[in-house]
């Protein structure tokens, strides 16, 4: 994983050994939105490559802390969710993970992992915050935290310094996820915590309630269960943009928000300082096929086969081999591809699954912009008809003023 830029810190270089055998990891999202994106699938390639070599990976829902909002790299306080959108975010995430690994599995043993692929544990933080009081919470989590240490976190500082300040609900968010990996590792034997690299401060509260709560137990001395931690790198282009919600330029996961074709041509669109570092971190290729690869790119960077190469990894791993299918055959269409071999009912299956197509084609003859053989097209489900053929093989499309394109039916 180091070697694929997935790794930017440790907690401890005793974790190296502890990965040589079968253990068990960790990462949690928080359902700010019905899908992940692209800054969060860095995150989950590391839980995959866990579990493609062994590992039992677990995927976590923050039901709980979603509904309080991780001040870590934010410089003002989140809007607080509705229940009804939390409840349909934490639905819409908790089955994108399910989809992933499932994908992810197919896509490995295509490309020679033999091992059979762990089932991901995909969890929910509610389920375990739901009943616990206020007193339950001070006495089983407060107790071990000690606010010196709280206040050195690089999240609390930046925002204690800022004119907004810190509420007290955000302050206390890194014991519910200090308590989240502490609860994973008394009942389901997580050992590591992986983590974008803002989430170090929460990580290593993690670790610490870990180790109070064995000394307090009387088993600090048990090595069996001792907790790691690991941070992967926040998704950044060559000139330091941020992916992400937040940012404003998310690429998301949910084909019904990013389409697949979009999800395909923003790899495409990589600039060649960027390709080089993505492909590994976004497939599965090995370091020798990466270094070919970018070769072969290099003799002719204009042919763009290292975007190509990493758009169609990407899109399988994310979206499956349909899902590139339908990319695949959606660039040939709007990009002037050869169509010889391409399938009417793949031009239709890639089109009929992309619905930012649609909902444009939609707003366009709403708003009186779409015309058929120069007659405004007013009902956004028309369908043609032989009618509307010129000498039963032709009819023309109009956008606008003067976009005009001939259909020919054969």
């Amino acid at each position: 994983m180091k070697d694929r830029g997935l790794v930017a810190d440790i907690t401890s270089p005793d974790i190296i050994k502890h990965t040589q055998s079968p253990t068990t990891i960790y990462c949690g999202v928080d359902p700010t939105a019905r899908s992940l994106h692209l800054g969060n699938l860095v995150t989950l390639m590391g839980l995959l490559h866990f579990g493609i070599r062994g590992h039992q990976a677990i995927a976590l829902v923050g039901g709980a802390t979603g509904s309080i909002g991780d001040p870590s790299g934010r410089k003002s306080e989140r809007v607080p969710l509705g229940p009804d959108v939390l409840e349909q975010n934490i639905a819409g995430i908790e089955k994108q993970m399910h989809r992933f690994f499932h994908n992810g599995s197919v896509y490995a043993s295509a490309r020679g992992f033999s091992d059979p692929v762990k089932p991901p544990k995909v969890l929910n933080n509610y389920a375990w915050f739901s009943n616990m009081t206020a007193l339950q919470f001070l006495g089983d989590v407060g107790r071990y935290a000690r606010v010196s240490t709280m206040l050195g976190k690089e999240s609390v500082k930046t925002r204690l310094a800022s004119e907004q300040g810190i509420s007290f609900t955000e302050f206390s968010y890194q014991l519910l996820q200090a308590y989240d990996f502490y609860y994973l590792n008394r009942h389901h034997e997580c050992q590591i915590q992986l983590g974008g690299s803002d989430q170090w401060g929460n990580i290593t509260a993690g670790i610490d309630m870990i180790n109070k709560r064995r000394e307090a137990d009387g088993n600090g001395s048990e090595s069996s269960s001792k907790a790691y931690g690991m941070t992967i790198p926040l998704l950044l282009t060559s000139s330091g943009e941020k992916f992400g919600k937040s940012a404003g330029n998310a690429v998301w996961l949910d084909p019904t928000m990013t389409s697949i074709f979009d999800f395909y041509q923003f790899f495409m669109k990589t600039t060649d300082a960027d390709v080089g570092r993505y492909l590994p971190m976004f497939t599965l290729l090995s370091s020798r096929q990466v270094e070919e690869v970018m070769q072969e790119h290099m003799k002719n960077p204009e042919n763009r086969e290292a975007q190509r190469v990493l758009a169609n990894e990407a899109t399988e791993l994310v979206h499956g081999s349909d899902g590139l299918r339908d990319a695949q055959t959606a660039t040939k269409v709007l990009f002037g591809g050869d169509l010889s071999t391409v399938k009417g009912q793949d031009i239709v299956s890639a089109f009929r699954n992309d619905p930012s197509r649609f909902t444009a084609a939609s707003k366009l003859i709403k708003s009186g912009g779409m015309y058929l053989n120069n007659t405004k097209v007013t009902d956004v489900v028309y369908k043609l008809s032989e009618a509307d053929l010129m000498d039963n093989q032709v009819c023309v499309l109009r956008t606008g003023k003067s976009s005009y394109h001939v259909i020919h039916v054969v």
